[in-house]
């Protein structure tokens, strides 16, 4: 450093040395400080996109404006959607009333709703194909249109089908009880499925004194609360409760249900079937097909043309096009008509349809864009085969044929005929193989014996008492015996009728299986007249059930080869729904528009002839392709009746509706999973099943149906996944008595009964009910007595035990038609008080 003297001399300064100390910079970690941006940017703006680093950089006010912007876009985008439902840019605002008790009428509350005096005129009857109590409503002061209809809670498939679509519920309540066992369980079910907006409605409070109104409505709502808890309570008495209601309807907020939001979606108004005629279809086509025109307004997504369609309950189509006929229920909005103050028009109803415009074609199908029906993949029966043998293996072979031994046959045999002949050995082991195939042979009878001998002896003890009671009883008690005794005969008849035997002796038997499950779980006996390394071939040992390998391409049935499986199914689910969100083409959200939907069978006019709703959904790519779902659910508190795995449950899924027989998991984050024998009631479950894609969201519903035809819920949850490489694994448990200890030594006996069992198993891992683990060391003598040894003593009263698994399938029993439920009861045994004697 040079400085300048006064009289303009240089000056040379000091200069630090060589051993100047040197401290250590901040370590303020590897991002820059706010200063240091501002100082670098200087004000100015990249013009490339920001990177990942880039946008962590914004400033504190630029993170808050980009955050009210998204906020009041997506504020828009609700407010949008809600102002174009029941517009003249939306469908109609559909409403579906339901009665929850068995002592009000739906019928009083859409009568009290389409009266004169609630503000809106009808314009429409019968709107929805199949319901007769059904009409379309424009409300002028609200400039709203509604389709209301009532549905019944006697058919349980056509109340599920139209909550599904619905856009508000309006569930009629009793003043007193509120809701019923029944309308408990039609609640039970729509929760599970997904609730959309709803009102509450009561009628008779008004009948009440006035005094008793408050503590009325004060005690509903104390009932109503455990399920709606934030839900308000309408009175509906006269016609000013209903404008009230109407102005709740229309203005409430919507709830949005994932799986109906991404699909189009459609409730038939109207529905014409034309029979294929001999010359079309594919040759002449199968009998009983027809076109099937269904016209109504679109909801959900736009809707295109070379997508499938399912018809819940019926299956998958196709369609041949898309028409535009007029709306049936037209909102104009036009200035013609004198405005009043402050108002810009005024709405304009039409007491039938303008001029009958002739119809348009929208779309027409393409043959090469529309998707295929094909559910299932094709199998090729010579996939897999073995090449043609070798010149070694013909060698082999002809040695075999050379030395074979000496068999008795039938004259005038020949040698080929004779190879065909199964010796009596031969056939015995082909039955030991074909019984080992069956996965219900590990059922434990020990429990059974014993029930039933306690069940012997305390029907002999009943007998020994009642002999001695009637030993002691005087003729006049005799004779009121006699008479009270006929008397009971008849109520015990009339009881008896109603109690199916079959089922209780099935009922009977599944129980006690349940219950053995739940004491000695997994535990099977070793037969004593067939090897165990025959009755369980199919077994094998895991050192660590967690940390073991299992590969999950290793003996794949036959039914894997029908099914279609996702390289990655979480990636192809998010670029499918990502698709259908941005997607523009087709058929509009509002537009009335006729589908012609082709080889539709004869059955699906029946059903609705028969004042069932028929609802149309288009499928996502996929989605009618076979393959492997699970679905995570949990025992519904209502049901206590043991379910066991691969009986037969019925499944909604979505919009989807069919019958399979499941096997039920434990849900885990491993990479394989414990089968359960039975349905758990106090932990969530996977069910796996054969079934068609649908991409989650979506509820999940699980019926078992009676032999009576009553469906009871089982079991309610969501959809997990579709893996058709889950490794499910079914556990066995052999177990053993240590015959004689010696610290960590011991004889155990009872596990195996043959010397050649014990060392077929002797490379698996041995276990005890205490915690110590161990292996078997050789074999003593040809009974089944082996010795082994453990990690630490053993003691007298601790089992030993060894655990197989072998991984399962479910059964294909896929259907998708469901036979429908008969009315839900109470109870099984419903008995009337004046059949009994209550002395």
């Amino acid at each position: 450093m040079v400085k300048m003297a006064a009289n303009g001399e240089k000056q040379q300064g000091h200069r630090p040395g060589i051993f100047k100390q040197k401290n250590k910079g901040h370590k303020h970690g590897k991002h820059r400080t706010k200063g240091e941006i501002e100082r670098e940017n200087k004000g100015r703006v990249s013009v490339t996109a920001l990177t990942k680093k880039q946008r962590k950089e914004h400033k504190k006010m630029d993170r808050r404006h980009k955050a009210n912007q998204l906020r009041r876009n997506k504020k828009d985008m609700v407010l949008t959607e809600k102002r174009r439902l029941g517009s003249r840019d939306g469908p109609p605002h559909l409403v579906v009333v339901l009665s929850l008790h068995a002592a009000v009428d739906a019928a009083v509350v859409t009568k009290l709703l389409r009266g004169e005096g609630a503000g809106g005129v009808v314009h429409q009857e019968r709107c929805i194909s199949g319901i007769s109590d059904s009409f379309g409503m424009i409300l002028p002061r609200f400039k709203q249109r509604f389709h209301f209809l009532s549905q019944s809670t006697a058919d349980m498939h056509s109340l599920l089908d139209v909550a599904k679509i619905a856009d508000s519920l309006v569930f009629v309540l009793d003043s007193t009880e509120g809701w019923d066992s029944y309308g408990d369980h039609c609640l039970s079910c729509l929760f599970a499925q997904g609730l959309p907006s709803h009102a509450l409605v009561c009628q008779g409070v008004s009948d009440l004194p006035v005094k008793k109104r408050v503590e009325s409505r004060r005690a509903l709502s104390k009932i109503t609360e455990i399920r709606f808890p934030d839900t308000r309570l309408f009175p509906l008495d006269s016609e000013q409760d209903a404008t009230l209601l109407l102005r709740h309807l229309g203005t409430q907020r919507q709830r949005k249900l994932g799986f109906r939001s991404r699909r189009s979606h459609l409730l038939a108004q109207h529905v014409t079937f034309t029979p294929n005629s001999p010359a079309e279809g594919t040759g002449g086509g199968p009998t009983g097909l027809g076109t099937l025109c269904v016209s109504g307004y679109v909801r959900g997504r736009p809707l295109r043309v070379d997508r499938l369609v399912h018809i819940s309950g019926h299956g998958d189509f196709q369609l041949s096009q898309v028409d535009a006929p007029s709306d049936p229920l037209p909102l104009h909005l036009t200035a013609a008509r004198p405005a009043k103050p402050g108002k810009e028009g005024e709405v304009d109803m039409l007491d039938g349809v303008e001029d009958e415009a002739p119809v348009r074609v929208l779309m027409k199908a393409d043959p090469s864009r529309r998707e295929s029906l094909e559910m299932e993949a094709e199998v090729d029966p010579m996939d897999g085969e073995q090449t043609w043998p070798t010149e070694t293996e013909l060698l082999e072979a002809e040695e075999g044929r050379k030395n074979k031994r000496v068999m008795r046959v039938p004259k005038g045999t020949s040698d080929y005929q004779a190879a065909w002949i199964v010796d009596e050995d031969e056939e015995e082991n082909g039955e030991l193989d074909e019984e080992s195939s069956e996965d219900d042979d590990d059922n434990d009878d020990m429990l059974d014996e014993a029930m039933d001998g306690d069940d012997e002896e305390n029907n002999s003890q009943d007998a020994g008492s009642g002999s001695e009671d009637e030993q002691d009883e005087d003729e006049e008690e005799e004779e009121e015996e006699e008479v009270c005794s006929t008397e009971r005969t008849g109520a015990d008849q009339r009881y008896d009728e109603r109690i199916d035997e079959a089922a209780e002796v099935e009922g009977l038997k599944r129980y006690r299986e349940a219950r053995a499950n739940e004491m000695f779980p997994d535990e099977v006996d070793t037969p004593l007249d067939v090897a165990a390394r025959i009755r369980f071939q199919r077994y094998r040992g895991l050192k660590s059930f967690r940390s073991s390998p299992w590969d999950p391409m290793e003996n794949l049935p036959l039914n894997y080869s029908r099914i279609f499986q996702f390289q990655s199914f979480e990636r192809t689910r998010h670029r499918i729904l990502a698709e259908a969100a941005a997607e523009e083409e087709g058929a509009m959200v509002g537009w009335y528009v006729t589908l012609h939907i082709i080889d539709v069978p004869s059955s699906v006019m029946e059903s609705i002839q028969s004042g069932r709703p028929l609802m149309l959904v288009s499928l996502l790519p996929h989605e009618q392709k076979m393959s492997v779902m699970h679905l995570l659910v949990r025992r519904h508190p209502s049901n206590t009746e043991p379910i066991k795995s691969k009986e037969e449950l019925v499944f909604h899924c979505g919009f989807r509706r069919f019958r399979a027989s499941p096997i039920f998991s434990q849900h885990t984050s491993a990479d394989k999973h414990k089968m359960e024998r039975f349905l758990r009631q106090d932990s969530p479950t996977v069910v796996s099943v054969y079934a068609p894609i649908v991409f989650p969201p979506a509820g999940i519903l699980l019926f078992k149906q009676r032999n009576d035809g009553i469906q009871d819920l089982v079991a309610t949850g969501s959809l997990l996944s579709c893996d058709p490489q889950r490794v499910v694994l079914k556990r066995i448990v052999l177990s053993g008595h240590p015959f004689k200890i010696n610290r960590r030594s011991a004889v155990a006996r009872y596990m195996f009964f043959n010397r050649d069992d014990i060392m077929w198993f002797k490379p698996v891992e041995l276990r005890t009910k205490w915690g110590r683990r161990g292996h078997i060391k050789e074999a003593l003598g040809t009974h089944g007595h082996m010795k082994c040894v453990f990690d630490n003593q053993l003691r007298s009263q601790d089992t030993i035990m060894m655990n197989l698994y072998k991984r399962v399938y479910p059964r294909w029993t896929y259907d998708p038609y469901v036979p429908l439920p008969l009315p839900w009861v109470k109870s099984e045994f419903t008995v009337e008080m004046d059949d009994l004697d209550m002395e």
